[in-house]
C-alpha cells in the first residue's frame, strides 16, 4: 500500500470530529506544522489533544486552542499560551496535566501493546485521585493506561516513502514514541527520499509504524525563550 500523500489536506483527510489526537513536538519543536494548518483549516472540532505541551498563541496547538477546536488537552507544560489559560480557567477547556515521564511512557506501552504502566510519580498528588496504586517491594506505585488514540501526527526531519523517520536533536523527545502509538500514524517530513538513502543505523522511527507521508513546506524555525548575552 502506498503510504506516501501529497499534502498535508490528503494525510489528515479523515480526521474528524472528536478524534483523539498524539501531537509531537517539544516547545516549539518538532512540530507537525504542516498537519495543525490542514486541521485548522478542515474545521475539526472537539478534538483531545495528547501533547508535550499547548504550544503558544499563534502556533503549533496555540492555533487550534484558539479556533475552540480543542475540547481536551493532555500535557504536561502549558505556561507559553496565554489562550489556553484564559480557556482553562473560564472551563471552555477540559484539562489533565500528568508528569512528563508518564506521558512519554503511556505513549511508549501504547507501542508496544501494553495497556498499562506503573510509575512512583504521582504517588501522594492529586495526580493519584481515582487510580489504582499498588505496593512493589515495599514501594507505592501509580497504575497509569496506556493511550488509546486516533491518530498520531509527527514531524521528523528526513523520512523515506517506505515511512523510516529520521529527527534531529530537540525534536526527536516525543515524536518518536507518539509515532509508536497512534492507530494511524502521519508523518510530515522536511526533505522525502527513497528507500535505501538512509543509513540503516540512523533511522529512529521504523517505517513499520508510519501509514501515511508527506513532504512538508514553508516550516518555521521557532525560538520560544530568545535569551542573549548582555554587552559587556
Amino acid at each position: 500500500m502506498n503510504k506516501v500523500f501529497n499534502n498535508a489536506d490528503e494525510a489528515i483527510r479523515d480526521i474528524a470530529d472528536g478524534a483523539i489526537l498524539l501531537v509531537g513536538g517539544f516547545g516549539l519543536c518538532g512540530l507537525p506544522e504542516n498537519c495543525i494548518a490542514a486541521l485548522v483549516k478542515k474545521g475539526v472540532n472537539n478534538l483531545t489533544c495528547i501533547s508535550n505541551n499547548a504550544g503558544v498563541d499563534d502556533f503549533g496547538i496555540g492555533l487550534m486552542l484558539k479556533q475552540r477546536q480543542v475540547k481536551k488537552m493532555i500535557s504536561s507544560y502549558v505556561g507559553e499560551n496565554a489562550e489556553f489559560e484564559r480557556q482553562l480557567l473560564s472551563g471552555e477547556l477540559e484539562v489533565e496535566l500528568i508528569p512528563q515521564g508518564t506521558l512519554a511512557t503511556r505513549c511508549m506501552a501504547a507501542g508496544y501493546g501494553m495497556p498499562a504502566i506503573f510509575t512512583p510519580a504521582g504517588i501522594g498528588t492529586e495526580v493519584a485521585i481515582g487510580k489504582e496504586i499498588r505496593n512493589f517491594n515495599g514501594k507505592d506505585y501509580l497504575m497509569e493506561m496506556a493511550f488509546d488514540a486516533d491518530f498520531a501526527i509527527v514531524k521528523a526531519w528526513k523520512g523515506d516513502s517506505m515511512g523510516n523517520l529520521v529527527y534531529r536533536s530537540t525534536a526527536r523527545n516525543f515524536n518518536p514514541v507518539m509515532a509508536m502509538a497512534g492507530k494511524v500514524t502521519i508523518a510530515e517530513v522536511e526533505e522525502l527520499i527513497e528507500p535505501g538513502e538512509l543509513d540503516p543505523d540512523h533511522i529512529h522511527t521504523p517505517g513499520i509504524y508510519v501509514h501515511r507521508i508527506f513532504q512538508g513546506t514553508n516550516y518555521e524555525k521557532r525560538i520560544e525563550q530568545r535569551t542573549v548575552r548582555s554587552k559587556q
